[in-house]
């Protein structure tokens, strides 16, 4: 169940970043409106990397976590 709970949040975390795309705000749109629109390159791949390092945060976090509850 823990492992299923952390896949669901880091697919919640890419479908934000997707939406934010196409105007549902947070870090996709950040990074369309500043990096993409203003020709601002380090604004996305500042964007990326928060992204990799959130997605490693909460998947290693849900491996711990469902590590310890099997025990």
């Amino acid at each position: 169940i823990v492992s299923g709970i952390t896949l669901v949040i880091i697919t919640l975390i890419g479908f934000s970043a997707m939406a934010g795309t196409v105007g549902g705000g947070g870090l996709g749109d950040l990074a369309i409106r500043y990096g993409y629109q203003r020709y601002d390159v380090w604004v996305i791949v500042e964007v990326i990397v928060i992204l990799v390092i959130f997605v490693q945060l909460v998947q290693t976090l849900g491996d711990k976590l469902a590590k310890k509850l099997r025990k």
